[in-house]
Order: C-alpha cells, then structure tokens, then sequence
C-alpha cells in the first residue's frame, strides 16, 4: 500500500513551506490565508538503515535512493486546504478539507509555535499555540460526531436485533477504515453500555473522540522552532498533561529548504534529516550567517523536524514496517538489482501479507518465506519486523 501523510493546520503557519522543503516541490508559500486551495501531492521520503552492508552489498534502489547506508523510502504527503474553526460545518473550506484529510492515514499538524498568526491566519503578536493545537482536535472531533450520531440514528431506526450496535456504527463510519470489532472495544473500553439510549451527550462526544484518535493519528511539527518565542512555548506545552497524547516535533520548515536548496545549487554537503553539515562552496558573509544560525538549530534540536516529524508519522504512529524482499542465496534479482525496494507494511504484518504486497499472484502460490538473514524457513503467520529481509517461496 502506499501510505498517505495529510498535513494540515491552520492557514499562513508555514504548512506549504513543510511541504514544499518535504517534496522539494514548488507548490505556492505566502502569509496570508488560503495559499493552498486544492490540496497538493507530493513525494517525501521516511530514512530506513540499508540491509545490504550487513550482507557486504551495495544496494540499487529502484526508487528513493540510498546515501552512506540509509535509504530514503518514498511516501504521499498532501498539502490539504487550509482549515479554520467551523469546518466541520462547512466554514472557509472546510467540506473540502474533511473530504481531502480523509484520504491521509496519519496526520502531521503544522503548528507556528512562535505565536505570530491568530486563528484565522492573520499576522498577531503572543498567540497561544495550544488554541491552535485544540481547535483542529475539537474540529475533527466535531466532524466524527456528526457521523457517528448518523450511525446511532441508523442503528435506532433498525428493526429491534436485526444488527449490532457496532456493525452499524462500522458501517456509518467505514470511510475511517475501522471495524465493528474495533468500534466494540473502544465501546467496551470507555465503560459504555452496548445500548445509546444509555449514553448521555458527554459519553457521545468521548467515543467519537476516541475513535478519532485511532483512525487519525497525528504528530504536531512545533514549526518555527527557531525563534525565542516558539523556544518558550515549547516548554510550556510540551510539559502540559493535557497534550500527553500527542507526538511534538520540534521543526524549522524553513531551515529544511534553505539547507535543501543550498545542497542543489552545491553551497553544502547536508544528508535529510542529518543534524549537521558541511559548507563546501562559496558563501557570502550574510549567507554563512544564516547557514551558522541553522547549524546551531540543528545542533540543539537533532535536526530540523521536517524528517523526524514525517518519521514520527508513519513509524511510531502508525507502526509502518519496513521490509526488504530478498535471496537467501544473495540479494540481488534477475537483473542485476541489488535489493531494489522496500516496502513498508502494516503494523503486525505476516510473511503471508508480505507476500500479497508483493503481488495478488506471489501470496496465491505462497508456500513459505526465508529469513535471509538467518537462512531459516518462517511460517506463513510468521509475524515481520522492521528490516527483515524476506525471501517468499511462491509456486507462482
């Protein structure tokens, strides 16, 4: 499958600015509201140590690239419309946002942590980020409810045992990817009876909050970390309980593409997501500067975010493994490819899915898998972890 990252937040936070630095795309940037109307699609990569040196091999990847034993493993990130409160009613562009953040499996929230844009995305002084932070959650929150009520009212209007609470309520809300038995257990998990009529406005709102956080989960790129006043708001937020749930990131989108752009025109030698670099062109005295300002950012947050925060998405949201079809006997294919793709499963991923990933016709034939690394026969149920290299054994 191929994984979908949504960025979102409000509008003028510097979200285009993520992207365009992610995909090194040239999608519109600018402070004011609504850059970013239809939303954009790019190709950004998630960093995976290479399995060939532990095989003394060189790999030849047939997409992303490999530099200096990590390889860079492509995903979709979209840019989708910019949001303000009152989407999940229709508001700005709202219908169009919920139908776009649909299609992401995990969200990476853009954030102005320095508290220079108002919730509307006009230019402020001493703006609370957590408002930002809670408006998008209240929104989606608002958005889930509105189609779980739907499925109550459904289950409701159904003749008395004819179907399960929970069947009904997969099947109204089928477009988060969740299952009867999934809705079942955040049910039984928040205490609630398996009975609406019991529930009263609070218990609504909780089980349509907590099936959010399941089916969306979200990463927050502190952005413009490199600023004082984003400094002093991190501390703050990232120590309040109430956003224990989330994944902070702390990022300087436009350190990314400054350090991107001055890698392609030659002025540095810089790795994604690496927390140095090394200047090996000509700069001026201004441009060193800058350059010297961004290594120190680098320096004291492990980079500049826009890597960890997509990292943080697919990996430790999501649980996305990363798996390396290979040879017992050597790695290499029939033509000549050494290692050439990596695909990234589901969390709890067998060696049977892997090979339906693969392809339909491979998981049909499947007989049985080699762990390339042991030179040892897994079983079909066999559950995979990250950087395996699997060999599947296929009559097909």
């Amino acid at each position: 499958m191929s994984y979908r990252i949504g960025l979102v937040g409000k509008p003028s936070v510097g979200k285009s600015t993520f992207f365009n630095a992610a995909t090194m795309n040239d999608v519109p940037e600018g402070a004011y509201p609504f850059t970013t109307i239809d939303p954009a699609v790019g190709e950004a990569y998630v960093r995976v140590d290479c399995a060939a040196p532990e095989f003394d091999e060189t790999c030849t990847p047939s997409t992303g690239y490999c530099e200096d034993g990590t390889r860079f493993v492509p995903t979709k990130l979209v840019d989708v419309a910019g949001l303000i409160p009152g989407a999940h009613e229709g508001a700005g562009l709202g219908n169009q946002f919920l139908t776009d953040l649909n299609e992401a499996d995990v969200l990476v929230h853009v954030v102005d942590f320095s508290g220079t844009t108002d919730m509307e995305g006009e230019t402020t002084e001493g703006h609370d980020p957590r408002k930002d932070i809670d408006f998008l959650e209240d929104e989606l929150d608002q958005w889930y409810l509105d189609i779980l009520e739907k499925g109550i009212e459904r289950f409701e209007g159904q003749h008395a045992g004819d179907t399960d609470l929970e069947e009904a309520l997969a099947e109204q809300m089928s477009a988060f990817r969740t299952t009867d038995e999934e809705i079942k257990q955040v049910i039984l998990a928040l205490g609630l009876e398996l009975d609406p009529a019991m529930w009263d406005d609070e218990d609504r709102m909780e089980l349509a909050r907590e099936i959010r956080k399941r089916t969306k989960p979200m990463v927050v790129a502190a952005n413009k970390m490199d600023t004082p006043e984003a400094q002093e708001n991190w501390e703050t937020i990232t120590d309040d309980p109430d956003y224990d749930h989330l994944t902070f990131v702390p990022t300087s989108a436009h350190a990314e593409k400054a350090l991107k752009q001055a890698s392609e025109s030659g002025v540095v030698d810089y790795l994604p997501g690496s927390d140095d670099f090394e200047i090996t062109g000509e700069v001026g005295d201004e441009q060193a500067a800058g350059l010297e300002s961004i290594r120190e950012f680098l320096g004291e947050f492990g980079g500049t975010g826009v890597q960890q925060a997509l990292e943080a998405a697919l990996f430790d949201e999501l649980g996305v493994v990363p798996v390396f079809p290979g040879s017992a006997n050597g790695l290499g294919t029939t033509d000549g490819r050494v290692l050439p793709d990596v695909f990234l499963l589901p969390e709890g991923a067998t060696a049977e899915d892997f090979a339906y990933h693969v392809h339909s016709d491979v998981g049909d034939g499947f007989l049985h898998a080699k762990d390339c690394r042991a030179n040892r026969q897994i079983a079909a149920d066999h559950e995979l972890d990250p950087r395996d290299v699997v060999e599947i054994v296929t009559t097909n």
